[in-house]
């Protein structure tokens, strides 16, 4: 398996901007908010997804992130250390956690993820898909390998 620390891309990228300049203060965001700073997200996952931390340390600690996926793009399966809470802004996303049957998530589902367990997820509406992320732990993206076939 390949590690593809997120931290790279947060320290360098425009999301780790962001979080740089975080506010020690309350605040509200929305997903289309201009003054969000994204970044790409790591090589494990293709052009058509970026990354905005809305609050948190990415690196060291939990953190909360927007996560947005291009129409027609899938995030390839992978793993993260940390359990991951999710709901599903906008769009449409179908996500396949291993040894379960795909969910369509729509605008304000919820999923959670165990931490190490293998999953993929594709964009399957019009308009980008954009996920709130809560992390409970430093963040990575590990690829995980193909599911094998069923005999």
């Amino acid at each position: 398996m390949t590690r593809v620390p997120l931290l790279a891309f947060l320290l360098f990228g425009a999301a780790g901007a962001a979080f740089a300049e975080a506010p020690r203060q309350a605040f509200v965001r929305d997903h289309t908010d201009a003054a969000l700073q994204w970044g790409a997200c790591p090589p494990v996952f293709p052009e058509g997804c970026d990354v905005s931390v809305l609050e948190g340390d990415p690196a060291a600690g939990r953190s909360d992130v927007f996560l947005r996926v291009q129409p027609g793009i899938t995030l390839a399966r992978h793993i993260h250390t940390s359990a991951e809470h999710i709901v599903l802004v906008a769009g449409e996303l179908e996500v396949e956690y291993e040894g379960q049957a795909p969910a369509t998530l729509r605008a304000w589902s919820y999923a959670y993820g165990p931490a190490r367990l293998a999953h993929l997820a594709t964009c399957k509406s019009a308009d980008a898909c954009v996920l709130f992320i809560a992390f409970e732990s430093p963040i990575d993206a590990i690829a995980a390998p193909s599911t094998p076939a069923q005999p």
